[in-house]
């Protein structure tokens, strides 16, 4: 009697396109493990035989020595017959079977192929496609699933007989990695400028470098789409960018060599931010400038922050180190639309914008936008999800009855694709005003059902009868359920948070549809998902010219004067006669209006050229004064005729007109008001039902100023706080939170 057995094994998670077939090759190897592993449809599947203590060992080290990116979940270890196999293979994939798709997202590059990137020696010294098991792109190539060459944008570039060589090896970390290729077979560079082109991956490369040098603007496609650059440092090319784009102000996000000294000494890089910079999603960073910074006055004018980011992808790495500095790294789209992907439609559409193209003929399935996060309150949260980042795949506490896909919001769109247990959001894909933002948000539903295997049956959609995938939404026939804005902010917020039963949730924004059909953006909710019940506001306005407002501040300012019945010298008298008639005036209680009409009134921004702006001025203002002599002015809360508390912000009103008081000073005078109104807004709900969890949602949230003074103020009154830090409090979030409030409403 011979001390053998065997085990049926199989893994669920991100076990696909991360080297997770030759790993458990080596380690079977390396325990004396008989049998075989494949790919099935989105798991991978194990017999395995040997000893008793060989297979002890072996099915644990199957997740605690599994590959860094990879993500498994041990489903399924069970007895089997031995069949007697005498040595470990890889057998091909298999595509039957219930699918239990993940979807990899791009990984940046990994040492090991930046080592070789470096090598003279190496064959693939200096090429731009470089990869292996361990790193380069995935969501964006992937055309189906299992994860094979022929299911991804690779299949047209057959590999050359080394490439073949690595690729069938299980000993070599470039085993059955699809994107795998070199010089001699892969996908090559091409430098466009006018009617000149120069091909050769070296020769383009050193093209672009010199344009940039020379000032130009050229637009690089990368892995999600192209990128807008030029050198970081030239008022000229700068300046130049936006004047094309156009992109009046609108902070510009800037890519950095790898090296942290040039880092060091443009931004302020805690050891924490450094870390971010480097992790995996190699995301944009949200930093403070230094006062040592050669960065160019354009990148980010009226701001102290610059988004910052590091080279993720081998022609990057390569661009960044030969120009020898930091280069604006934009997304190259016409502005408000989804990064471009498509080489001609790039050079048509970005012809106005860019001197010069770095295209290359790897295809781009689909578009993933770079991700964004800022630290506030000692961690990272998220701004914007993107490459490297999403889809990211979450779990639900119970299963939905039927798959659904969400549709989020008009602005900051990204979509939500929920089934049983699971639900997937996607990419950042953009405001949907444009008709390429809504033919992005269509092969983005259809790519996340296609890719996971799963049809929605039902559509979940804003309240807001206006948001432009309206009519897609129709279309489609599906059934559809209408899902209120703010109860999707404070229910994406909670779902991070499973261990609290009673919220106190606020949940500010620009504007967002409310139950009484006013535009909220003040509210305070009191519950839990699917029993949200709103026991508080802001003071309501009514809003000069309705969605105006949202890029003219100064509506909203004229707004708050003429709602305490004082003038408003700036704003024209017929709108002021439209406003008293109620024209086009729609009453809001937005904490995002009022932060707008601060900004206006301070003499901050009366006109926005993006969203946000004022406040995001207002804020970078605030926090470069630092003054322990500032008293806030108290802003009362009273029960309005339906019981809810509505904070009044007039009191503010004279202090943000105080021309006698510096703008530094009233901004962040107006910070601390509202943080501590919020505070005691807390308190008083406290004591009517015993809640001591708050929660901070919606896009005002994002400035870290207000998130920090609140949380100071929560904790010193006994709180305890939480904010999101996997879901974009935005409206990126929003149609997470959809599928949450769906899940948990009663009906």
């Amino acid at each position: 009697m011979t001390d053998r057995s065997a085990r049926r094994i199989r893994l669920s998670g991100h076990v696909q396109g991360v080297g997770y077939r030759p790993f458990v090759y080596r380690l079977a190897c390396e325990l004396g493990v008989a049998g075989w592993v494949k790919n099935a449809t989105g798991t991978v599947a194990i017999h395995a035989e040997g000893t008793t203590a060989a297979l002890a060992a072996f099915v644990p080290a199957l997740v605690e020595r599994a590959p860094a990116i990879a993500r498994p979940s041990l489903v399924l270890d069970e007895a089997c017959d031995d069949e007697g196999h005498a040595g470990f293979a890889i057998l091909a994939s298999d595509g039957a079977g219930e699918p239990d798709i993940h979807v990899p997202p791009d990984y940046f590059t990994c040492d090991d192929c930046l080592s070789e990137l470096g090598d003279p020696a190496d064959r693939r010294h200096g090429y731009p496609f470089i990869n292996c098991t361990q790193c380069g792109p995935r969501y964006t190539l992937i055309t189906a699933l299992p994860y094979d060459r022929p299911n991804t944008s690779m299949a047209g570039f057959p590999l050359c007989p080394a490439c073949g060589r690595e690729y069938g090896d299980p000993t070599d970390r470039r085993f059955h990695a699809e994107p795998v290729a070199c010089p001699v077979c892969g996908p090559h560079l091409e430098f466009v400028a006018g009617q000149d082109a120069v091909t050769g991956d070296a020769a383009a490369l050193a093209a672009a470098v010199a344009a940039l040098r020379d000032g130009g603007i050229v637009a690089v496609k990368g892995i999600g789409g192209y990128h807008l650059m030029c050198d970081a440092t030239s008022d000229a090319a700068v300046a130049e960018l936006r004047r094309r784009k156009p992109r009046p102000r609108k902070p510009l996000a800037v890519m950095f060599p790898a090296d942290r000294r040039i880092l060091a000494a443009t931004v302020r890089l805690t050891p924490e931010a450094a870390t971010l910079l480097e992790s995996p999603a190699r995301p944009i960073v949200l930093l403070e400038i230094a006062d040592t910074t050669k960065l160019s006055r354009h990148i980010a004018p009226g701001l102290a922050e610059v988004g910052c980011f590091l080279p993720y992808s081998p022609l990057l790495y390569l661009l960044l180190e030969r120009f020898g500095g930091p280069l604006v790294a934009t997304s190259g789209n016409i502005s408000g639309e989804p990064v471009l992907t498509d080489n001609g439609e790039a050079q048509t559409r970005l012809a106005h914008i860019a001197d010069a193209f770095l295209h290359h003929d790897r295809p781009i399935v689909r578009p993933a936008d770079d991700p964004v996060f800022r630290p506030i309150a000692g961690k990272p949260r998220p701004i914007r999800l993107g490459r490297g980042v999403a889809p990211l795949e979450l779990e639900l506490a119970e299963p939905v009855a039927e798959p659904v896909l969400a549709l989020g919001s008009h602005m900051k769109n990204a979509i939500c694709l929920a089934w049983g247990r699971r639900a997937v959001l996607s990419p950042h894909i953009g405001e949907l005003g444009a008709p390429r933002s809504l033919e992005t948000l269509a092969q983005v539903a259809a790519d996340l059902q296609r890719l996971y295997r799963v049809r929605a049956e039902r559509l979940l959609l804003d309240r807001h009868p206006g948001y432009g995938y309206r009519r897609w939404a129709r279309e489609t026939g599906l059934a559809t359920t209408e899902i209120w804005h703010h109860r999707a902010h404070a229910s994406a917020l909670a779902w991070e948070f499973p261990d609290v039963s009673e919220w106190i949730v606020f949940a500010w924004d620009g504007v967002g549809l409310g139950e009484d059909t006013t535009l909220w953006g003040g509210e305070t909710f009191l519950g839990a998902p699917g029993r949200w019940r709103r026991a508080a506001s802001l003071r309501s306005f009514r809003l000069p010219g309705g969605d105006k407002a949202g890029r003219e501040p100064w509506r909203s300012a004229a707004a708050l004067l003429w709602e305490t019945g004082q003038p408003a010298g700036f704003a024209p008298d017929l709108l002021r006669q439209a406003w008293q008639r109620d024209l086009n005036s729609p009453t809001s209680s937005a904490a995002g209006r009022l932060f707008d009409a601060a900004a206006a009134l301070i003499g901050v921004c009366s006109e926005a050229s993006f969203e946000g702006e004022g406040p995001m001025k207002l804020e970078a203002l605030a926090s470069a004064h630092v003054d322990p002599a500032i008293t806030p002015p108290s802003l009362p809360a009273s029960k309005d005729s339906a019981g809810i508390w509505r904070i009044d912000w007039s009191p503010l009103l004279a202090m943000l007109t105080d021309a006698s008081s510096s703008q530094a000073a009233r901004a962040l005078c107006f910070h601390q008001a509202m943080a501590a109104a919020l505070v005691d807004q807390a308190v008083q709900l406290r004591e009517e039902t015993g809640a001591g969890d708050v929660g901070l949602t919606g896009g005002v949230f994002q400035n870290r100023l207000l998130t920090e003074l609140a949380q100071a103020g929560l904790a010193a009154a006994g709180f305890r706080i939480r904010l999101a830090e996997r879901i974009p409090v935005n409206d990126g979030g929003v149609s997470f939170g959809q599928i949450i409030e769906y899940l948990t409403s009663p009906t």
